[in-house]
């Protein structure tokens, strides 16, 4: 026999304890609870504060605004967007095991998520070829990439992300066969997005493989570009102190692409694999496991402005002239200039 008190200690387990469908929450030990949120509120800060001390920086600053930046600036507005707009409903979604939102904005949740996840892979995509052209045809470069031209790319990008996720989850055309497994996994509180196989394997190829291709191809080519470039410069004896300070910006550019394309895919691979590999497997992956891999995904929107920005000398002076401005009340910046 069940008595009141028993009920009342299995109730408070739900996300909603009225409800008789209602979705279990997560237990978690307090002290676990605690530094799940703190980690991730860090996290969520640091993505939002750290990208949009860039779109300030280069707002702000003329000479900050060249072709490269602008995309860049574009990049920080999305991963800004994602900290603010989808990262603290995940975290509740994360911690506690419910969704106290609604479906119709789980569907607004879900489609922003894709919205601004696709938009900074195909960002940083757009950044490739952009670092390509420079690079590797740098005659040329200046007449074919312009401000303008990076504008009709980076609006593209924007509106290819978000009219792909939206029309994907409310079309529901992610989940078509599915419906028998989601009614009966289906509880209040519950917030997961479904794709069949069909999908499982489109989304993943058309977001992330064929743009990480394509990057992972630049990116080499980028790579020995610059080292040739590098050796050369290094071996010059008439340039003197200007062609080690040439050859060293070269190694400089070299590692950092390098470094840009390794959290890249160490962010986003886990995702997409598990992604299109789950639906031929009976979605086996444990729903913990499936949140630490978005997390993982979330992640690069987090170290995207810690490369982007303070790796990069000319953002460095930027951030010291905001901050000593802004921050601290003092205007003696005569002395930072950009690199």
């Amino acid at each position: 026999m069940i008595t009141l008190n028993e009920t009342d200690s299995e109730n408070v387990f739900l996300c909603y304890p009225l409800l008789p469908d209602s979705c279990p929450k997560v237990q978690h030990l307090a002290v676990v609870k605690v530094a799940m949120y703190a980690l991730i509120v860090l996290m969520i800060l640091t993505t939002v504060f750290g990208n949009l001390l860039i779109i300030i920086s280069i707002s702000h600053f003329r000479q900050l605004q060249s072709p490269t930046h602008l995309i860049v600036r574009s990049l920080a507005t999305s991963d800004c967007l994602l900290g603010s707009l989808v990262m603290p409903y995940s975290m509740v979604r994360s911690v506690e095991g419910c969704w106290y939102l609604g479906d119709f904005v789980c569907k607004v949740h879900s489609s922003l998520d894709m919205t601004f996840c696709i938009s900074s892979v195909l960002h940083l995509g757009v950044i490739a070829i952009d670092r390509y052209m420079a690079i590797c045809d740098p005659l040329r470069y200046r007449l074919r990439v312009t401000n303008n031209t990076v504008t009709v790319f980076t609006t593209f990008t924007w509106i290819f992300a978000f009219v792909y996720s939206f029309s994907v989850v409310f079309s529901g055309i992610n989940a078509v066969g599915l419906e028998m497994l989601i009614l009966q996994t289906y509880c209040v509180g519950n917030c997961v997005l479904f794709f069949n196989q069909e999908w499982s394997i489109i989304c993943p190829i058309l977001t992330f493989f064929l743009p990480g291709t394509i990057m992972s191809s630049l990116y080499i080519k980028i790579f020995h570009v610059a080292r040739k470039h590098a050796k050369v410069m290094s071996e010059r004896v008439t340039g003197g102190m200007k062609s080690q300070s040439s050859a060293h910006r070269e190694r400089k550019a070299a590692k950092t692409l390098a470094l840009v394309m390794g959290v890249f895919l160490f962010c986003w691979l886990p995702f997409f694999t598990i992604n299109a590999l789950d639906p031929f497997y009976n979605f086996w992956t444990p729903a913990v496991v499936f949140d630490a891999v978005i997390w993982f995904a979330y992640l690069n929107s987090t170290c995207n402005p810690l490369i982007y920005g303070f790796f990069y000398p000319c953002f460095q002076s930027a951030f010291k002239i905001l901050i000593s401005t802004y921050i601290c009340g003092t205007k003696d910046c005569n002395n930072l200039v950009f690199e």
